[in-house]
């Protein structure tokens, strides 16, 4: 431009219709309802066989079993040092039942604290078993001999169990497999010899394992059961053994446990912000949403009757590397019969699938319910992320048979309540109060149970972050 050439300004058009953010105060917005990212699928509520229970108690009568003393010691750390609590010592089969605080205490203080490296052997094959281990960290394999005079693994021990138990009732035990450890192992060690020099001082300690020696043997199935007396194959005139199927004298019983909150609406809200969508309806929509959200978790999780609690120690597993490979799972299901259903965290069913990845294998699907759902030999793995993922990210895998008729896994409620608007559960008035806020009680009833022992397992401690 040179000097003096006239500098003009464009003037931007005037406005010739009516613009958008004028319009939209005469517009009807389209509104979604209120939307929750806490929904998830729940398949195990839909996938779980539910039991009427009427009287809000469900009790489970099994057959007399003598097995005793089959759960897991738990510890205490402080710094470097581990240290059991003495009352469960009581797991051990020769304290089962055992009450002085003040022995288990002296027992507990005389249980040595030993570690192990990768690949030590803890205990050898043959060797006399006059000590008892309790794991308090790491994985132990016990190893055993092959068909063909191989080595084998034959099980991997986790952190809480405990093994050469025999050793404090029996002087002439000897390891029937070697112990050796697969990760860096720290345990407690109790010999028997002091356990029998206590004795000498415990007149309570003397007489337990007096009385432990003087009870004869009973015969009993593999699973722990009385025995019932059968005769085959005989010919001739031989005596029929006369027998008798007993029960266990007092039977496990499941409360139906509770989940509630009290919804409370203004009334004024109630009344005037109802087009077009009711607010009290949306309210409860929602609440009920997490209600069953919450009820799947204690499903899960609770410590009373949640399956990952519940689970028999004898059905709890150890992945042989850490993520949770086809071996594992093949594991997991030969341990009962006519599996339904795996559960397992997001993560870990990604885990798996990598480590099929690996080997050149691609899972199959079956359809549930008009969905595509991973499946391994033809059951299928349900997604559950109320199964948790540890810090050190390990978590578990759930494999079950359901159904009440196989003895299995259910669920419990109790339909036909008071206001109810789903199975079990309610929706109760409560009245408005002087500040004309309305509140209704909301109520759900639950429960779960394990007919008997082999009907869940759980893989224990899998990986969910290994990527080699």
């Amino acid at each position: 431009m040179s000097v003096g050439d006239e500098v003009r300004t464009v003037e931007p058009p005037s406005q010739q219709s009516l613009g958008t953010a004028a319009a939209r105060n005469l517009a009807t917005t389209t509104k979604s309802a209120p939307q929750m990212q806490e929904i998830t699928s729940r398949w195990l509520l839909r996938m779980l066989p539910w039991v009427q229970v009427q009287g809000g108690t469900y009790r489970v009568n099994r057959r007399l079993s003598y097995s005793v003393g089959d759960g897991r010691v738990t510890f205490v750390q402080t710094g470097d040092r581990v240290a059991v609590i003495p009352a469960e010592l009581g797991e051990l089969p020769a304290l089962r039942d055992f009450e002085d605080e003040e022995v288990l205490a002296e027992l507990a203080n005389r249980c040595e604290q030993q570690e192990f490296a990768p690949g030590q052997t803890v205990a050898a094959a043959g060797g006399p078993a006059d000590r008892v281990y309790l794991l308090a960290h790491g994985k132990v394999e016990k190893v055993g001999e092959g068909p063909y005079g191989d080595e084998t693994v034959l099980e991997v021990l986790a952190d809480g169990v405990y093994f050469g138990d025999q050793a404090l009732v029996d002087d002439e035990a000897t390891w029937q497999y070697t112990a050796r450890a697969a990760t860096a192992c720290t345990v407690l060690v109790l010999t028997r010899q002091d356990v029998l020099n206590l004795a000498e001082r415990a007149q309570s300690l003397r007489g337990h394992l007096d009385a432990l020696a003087s009870i004869p043997a009973q015969r009993t199935n593999k699973y722990g059961e009385a025995a019932i007396e059968l005769s085959a194959g005989h010919v001739g005139e031989a005596v029929v053994p006369h027998t008798f199927v007993d029960y266990e004298g007092a039977p496990r019983e499941y409360e139906l446990s509770v989940a509630q909150t009290v919804l409370k609406v203004h009334s004024r809200v109630a009344d005037l912000y109802n087009q077009p969508m009711n607010q009290t309806e949306q309210q409860l929509r929602l609440t009920v949403e997490a209600l069953r959200e919450r009820q799947e978790h204690e499903l899960v999780n609770n410590r009373e009757f949640g399956l990952l609690n519940n689970c028999d120690y004898g059905q709890r597993l150890q992945p042989h590397d850490g993520a949770p490979t086809p071996d594992d799972m093949d594991e997991l299901l030969s341990r009962r019969r006519g599996s339904k259903m795996f559960l397992a965290h997001p993560r870990a069913i990604a885990a798996f699938g990598r480590e099929c990845n690996k080997r050149g294998l691609n899972p199959a699907t079956v359809e549930v319910g008009g969905h595509h759902v991973p499946a391994w030999r033809g059951v299928p793995i349900f997604p559950c992320n109320k199964i948790p993922v540890s810090d050190a990210r390990t978590t578990s895998i759930i494999c079950m048979r359901t159904g009440e008729s196989e003895q299995g896994v259910i669920g419990l409620q109790q339909s036909g309540i008071p206001d109810e608007i789903e199975p079990s559960m309610s929706v109760r008035f409560m009245g408005i109060d002087e500040q004309a806020i309305i509140s209704y009680l909301v109520t759900a009833y639950y429960s779960a149970a394990i007919l008997v022992p082999d009907a869940l397992g759980v893989l224990e401690n899998v990986e969910v972050s290994r990527w080699r």
